[in-house]
């Protein structure tokens, strides 16, 4: 199975418990709270965004530290 991009899944976990903090208190997902469930099952394989949630954060533990660019001097 394909996985996505570890920065991108983590975009999607973060996204994700974003939209839940902003939820109401009836407990009636958002319409992007939907949407970021429905896209994290797709990238993880699952059904049930419980299990997507717990699949990403596995995959991220697991995922090489991000490199970040070697800064170029201007005028070298």
């Amino acid at each position: 199975m394909l996985r996505p991009h570890p920065a991108v899944l983590r975009r999607l976990v973060d996204d994700y418990e974003s939209a839940l903090a902003g939820e109401p208190a009836d407990g009636t997902p958002s319409p992007r709270a939907r949407d970021l469930a429905y896209t994290l099952c797709v990238s993880t394989g699952t059904r049930d965004v419980r299990l997507a949630l717990e699949a990403a954060r596995h995959w991220l533990a697991a995922a090489p530290a991000p490199e970040h660019p070697t800064p170029v001097a201007v005028g070298d």
